[in-house]
């Protein structure tokens, strides 16, 4: 997930989401968004 760009994994974020995908996988997504600083700010913009 390192390689992605912040906005392609905000994006697959909220797609997985959408696709109630595994709440493992989007829990990894989380921890990364976490990880970069940008979790906090989605939660906040929501």
């Amino acid at each position: 997930m390192r390689k992605l760009s912040d906005e392609l994994l905000v994006q697959s974020y909220y797609k997985a989401i959408e696709l109630h995908l595994s709440p493992d996988f989007i829990s990894l997504i989380e921890k990364e968004l976490q990880r970069r600083g940008l979790y906090q700010v989605m939660k906040v913009s929501s």
